[in-house]
């Protein structure tokens, strides 16, 4: 199996929706801060409930939010 780098606008989005901080999102998806920090930073690979939470919170697709960077240390092409 290939390894898969997961790559996020999570920060892109929390300002889009009116600069929200990452305490509002967490509280808004039932997480902690710190999960949304640890996301961001990509840290965390959230669980699929949760990336849809977030984008139906943010009113947009998954796929507009979390995104494959690398397959296997390679960049992906945009």
């Amino acid at each position: 199996m290939k390894k898969l780098t997961i790559g996020n606008n999570v920060r892109k989005q929390r300002f889009l929706k009116d600069e929200m901080t990452q305490k509002d999102l967490a509280q808004a998806v039932s997480v902690s801060r710190q999960t949304i920090v640890a996301i961001e930073k990509g840290q965390y690979s959230p669980t699929l409930e949760l990336c849809f939470k977030l984008a139906i919170v943010f009113d947009t697709p998954v796929d507009q939010i979390f995104f494959v960077e690398e397959i296997d240390g390679k960049k992906v092409k945009d």
